[in-house]
């Protein structure tokens, strides 16, 4: 991996785990604010706990060393979170600053993920195994 490649990674890295820790803290302690977007979106309260957790959880995997798979499973869950709120906004006709965080977040899991190193991706397995 070149140097440029990892300072890319690193850089989009830190700051997808510092945008998806924050907004987890944020949703696990319920912050008024959250729990106004949730009921605006049409979800139930408890949904923060989930996303919270799950959030959190989601960069300890990301930032931690080894368990390729799981890394996978914490970037399309990112992936799918960030996207939902994309979608969720637009259907409530929301304005343009409300896209701004989840847009940011999914663009970094993207970079984050296509630049992470060869030891944070599943090893590539190359045509049909014979039994």
């Amino acid at each position: 991996m070149s140097k440029r490649n990892k300072i890319i990674y690193w850089i989009a890295t830190v700051w997808l785990s510092l945008g998806m820790a924050s907004t987890g803290v944020v949703q696990l302690i319920k912050l008024d604010e959250e729990v106004d977007m949730m009921n605006h979106l049409g979800y139930p309260v408890y949904f923060l706990t989930i996303l919270g957790t799950w959030k959190i959880l989601g960069v300890i995997t990301v930032l931690i060393p080894k368990f390729p798979l799981l890394k996978e499973w914490a970037y399309a869950g990112f992936f799918f979170a960030m996207s939902g709120a994309v979608f969720s906004h637009a259907a409530c006709g929301d304005g343009g600053k409300e896209y701004f965080g989840p847009v940011l977040l999914l663009v970094l899991t993207g970079i984050s993920w296509y630049f992470r190193p060869a030891d944070r991706k599943l090893p590539m397995r190359v045509g049909i195994e014979k039994q």
